[in-house]
């Protein structure tokens, strides 16, 4: 029963790991139907990796980092609004990776388990998968973390400081895209963005600093994998819709507790 449990336990705190950050910078930024879009797109990623008998976390990673490249582009041409592009090729992208799922997927691949996610299905390369992008990633935060502050801060500062705003944004927009890639088949795609929002919002509550709004959503977010995966177990709940709900009873106790206690909190 330990080794059953073990797995998840070490995939959705890592994640949050990077989760945590990302999130932040998500709210930060107000971006927060970015990492839907992403979760959308993740799905044809995995309707195409069927489609060419790849595995699914290979098509998730294509089709997110496809997607962010693609929507960064469009960006720089300007025809259109950001969130009109975000509208369009999010839910475009997602009636596409329906249809290849629903005319590929072979007997073994669960629908469901790909909306609301399946935690207990990780597995030993999932980890090492998770390992490598925990690296990479936190290994870019800490180097860009001054530029990222900056361009949430003042663009036009960054900019006068020599940040390559575009090219901050393009990496930024792909670590996600990696991010949600990994999670979509724990989490599930329609939950992976609360995921993202929920444990840095409820990390606002009680921050006073940038870093330390990161370090309560990596504990918020750890907390509610943890009491999620126990109350599934427990319960006999589906996993990825019980760590969100965790995560957002944590986020309303906090936020009322600043309410209540308003001198306590910053």
């Amino acid at each position: 029963m330990t080794e059953l449990w073990l797995l998840p336990l070490l995939a959705g705190c890592g994640l949050m790991l990077l989760a945590a950050p990302l999130g932040s910078l998500l709210v930060w930024q107000r971006m927060a139907f970015f990492g839907d879009a992403l979760a959308h797109a993740s799905l044809l990623g995995v309707g195409i990796g069927l489609l060419f008998f790849w595995s699914p976390l290979a098509g998730a990673m294509l089709g997110t980092v496809l997607f962010a490249v693609l929507l960064w582009r469009a960006e720089q041409v300007r025809s259109l609004a950001g969130d009109t592009w975000l509208g369009v090729l999010s839910h475009g992208s997602m009636a596409l990776g329906l249809l290849l799922v629903y005319g590929y997927a072979p007997p073994g691949v669960n629908l469901s388990a790909l909306l609301i996610g399946d935690v207990l299905g990780v597995t030993l390369a999932d980890l090492w998968a998770l390992a490598v992008v925990l690296v990479v990633g936190l290994g870019w935060l800490f180097w860009r973390w001054r530029d990222l502050m900056l361009s949430v801060l003042s663009p036009e500062l960054a900019q006068a400081e020599g940040v390559r705003l575009s090219m901050l944004r393009a990496q930024f927009m792909v670590l996600l895209a990696l991010v949600v890639a990994l999670a979509i088949q724990w989490i599930g795609v329609l939950l992976i963005s609360s995921l993202l929002l929920i444990p840095a919002a409820a990390a606002r509550a009680w921050s006073r600093e940038p870093e330390h709004m990161v370090a309560g959503a990596v504990l918020i977010g750890m907390l509610a994998v943890v009491l999620g995966i126990s109350a599934s177990w427990q319960w006999d709940w589906p996993t990825g819709p019980a760590i969100v709900v965790v995560a957002l009873g944590l986020f309303c106790l906090l936020w009322g507790a600043a309410r209540l206690l308003p001198r306590l909190a910053p």
